[in-house]
């Protein structure tokens, strides 16, 4: 019987036609051939609007281009929404209708698809599970007895849900908006938008701005019950007034405006992450008190905390943690098509989080020595390089492959990378990368947590070594490392790494190839320009060293 490929596709169309994103982002098509991801993009990188959910209007060129018209060597499936199940292409001649959701299913559903002109058969797999089976093409088949987790905004049924993997079967435990208040502290409060400053299509970026803000303060008991009291203060759009009296009020302060060196909101922002941290907590160990699992696989947009998730991994209570690359929405059409892969019997292969390539499937790595050389001693005279190598990162954190590149050990240049170059706020952390060896000289840690290959977890660094990488720790003295543990997870990032440490260079500044509000860098030429753009020293293209 003849292999049948898989395409995937999340694609659900926002509530109105909006400007920005507003309830859906970041639509992505997967294709898989033979258990590998074959053709992959998250729409932004292609039309260089953040967050892109404009795919309806995008899908008849993309499959025209990738020679992806004729369904009859592929299945399709499709992943839903909170707004709702059916996608219709803006041309008419895809579209596809699930059936009504009245709970959660434990496995993908069968639905109406026509597909130019021509019924065939289509599927849909529920938010839910897409975000969990994001995880397969990275760690592979679920383990036996594992606790399936998802948490996000809002996904269709609630915005978490709990599944027990055993005995080769997934049977749902639990799911609804129980953590609505947790998700929407980052998402949907009207109090952190306005401490960051952020405006309504700033949602999706709110998150990582307020776990950067929140490190400056400290958490306060009374500050908890007093926000509690006061509904968080999550419906203040247009009175902000109210905040400011409430203030002064119960706590005897002036606060005219969101001044970000204000102690008290950092305080406020601070206390936000710890009830998140903690109540996050309670729910996974009663999940496990709950199940008995052994292993933990974590998926949603709220897998992207790296203190929740440091939290969970120090904790121990699994034996082991997953958590994808890409557990943003950027994941869904992936794991909705890894799905259907097992569904089929087919067995999916493990991948790297290089995926990003339609558009750009002819790009190879190639470089010398000699250029390693050359970038490692512009990286050691403090310039700052841009990478574009080969396929682009899935998910939204730069991964070697789209990153800007610079010393580590400069609080000085830290600094401007990421408010010079990038435009980014003056609280915001820049994350390092590293060899292994040097992720446990910094951390004084015998082994170091598969994670920090995705750069999903905290490291506190040891008090006598944060002075060599002072740019990369954060206020509360912790760093988000992405550590390279072989050759095979990147080479030329292992070969610029390896030779930097031979010259006593043990990490480097690595950050996303984008400025502030732009999506990720993805051809060559996205990445020549915005170099120019953000007047960087350098960029890398496909191996070649091009000083600007």
């Amino acid at each position: 019987m003849p292999h049948i490929d898989t395409l995937g596709i999340y694609g659900i169309q926002d509530r109105g036609e909006f400007e920005y994103p507003n309830f859906v982002h970041d639509h992505s098509l997967a294709y898989f051939h033979n258990g590998s991801v074959e053709k992959f993009v998250q729409l932004e990188r292609l039309t260089r609007k953040k967050h892109d959910n404009s795919l309806q209007k995008n899908l008849h060129n993309l499959l025209k281009e990738n020679g992806l018209i004729s369904s009859s060597k592929y299945d399709v499936v499709f992943s839903d929404n909170v707004v709702g199940r059916a996608f219709i292409s803006s041309d008419g001649n895809m579209r596809f209708e699930a059936p009504l959701l009245h709970k959660l299913e434990n496995k993908l559903e069968e639905g109406k698809c026509w597909w130019y002109n021509k019924e065939i058969k289509g599927f849909v797999l529920n938010h839910e599970l897409a975000h969990i089976y994001s995880c397969v093409p990275f760690f592979g088949k679920f383990k036996e007895n594992s606790l399936l987790f998802h948490f996000d905004g809002g996904a269709s049924q609630g915005n978490y849900s709990a599944w027990l993997y055993k005995n080769g079967n997934i049977e749902c435990i639990e799911y609804g908006w129980e953590l609505k208040y947790l998700s929407a502290m980052f998402n949907a409060n009207a109090l952190s938008f306005a401490i960051i400053g952020a405006k309504h299509f700033d949602q999706n970026s709110v998150p990582g701005k307020l776990m950067g803000f929140g490190s400056f303060g400290k958490y306060s008991e009374r500050l908890e019950l007093w926000l509690k009291k006061n509904n968080y203060f999550e419906n203040i759009w247009s009175k902000k007034n109210l905040f400011f009296d409430k203030v002064k009020n119960d706590w005897g302060i002036e606060i005219k405006n969101f001044d970000q060196r204000n102690s008290f909101l950092q305080d406020i922002a601070a206390t936000f992450q710890e009830i998140f941290n903690r109540d996050l907590i309670q729910k996974v160990e009663e999940l496990k008190r709950k199940t008995g699992a052994d292993y933990l696989y974590y998926s949603g947009g709220s897998a992207l905390s790296i203190v929740a998730n440091t939290l969970l991994v120090e904790k121990n209570l699994f034996k082991d943690v997953f958590i994808p690359p890409c557990c943003s929405d950027s994941g869904l059409a992936l794991g909705a098509a890894a799905a259907l892969e097992i569904e089929k019997e087919h067995e999916v292969n493990l991948h790297s989080p290089y995926l990003c390539n339609i558009g750009i499937e002819e790009y190879q790595v190639e470089y010398t020595q000699e250029t390693i050389e050359a970038i490692g001693s512009l990286l050691i005279d403090k310039k700052v390089i841009g990478v574009c190598n080969g396929y682009g990162e899935i998910g939204p954190r730069a991964l070697g492959n789209r990153s800007i590149l610079a010393l580590a050990s400069s609080k000085e240049l830290a600094d401007k990378v990421s408010v010079e170059h990038k435009d980014r706020e003056w609280y915001r952390p820049v994350a390092p990368i590293m060899l292994e060896k040097n992720a446990k000289y910094f951390t004084g840690k015998e082994e170091i947590n598969h994670l920090s290959k995705y750069m999903l977890l905290d490291f506190d660094i040891l008090p006598e070594r944060q002075a060599e990488i002072e740019g990369v720790v954060h206020i509360n003295k912790t760093s988000r490392i992405q550590t390279v543990y072989t050759r095979d997870d990147n080479p030329f990032i292992y070969d610029l790494l390896t030779w930097l440490d031979s010259k006593g260079v043990r990490a480097l500044i690595n950050t996303s190839f984008n400025k502030r509000g732009e999506p990720i860098v993805h051809t060559e030429q996205d990445a020549e320009k915005s170099a120019r753009n953000m007047k960087l020293d350098a960029v890398v293209l496909n191996g070649r060293l091009l000083i600007l």
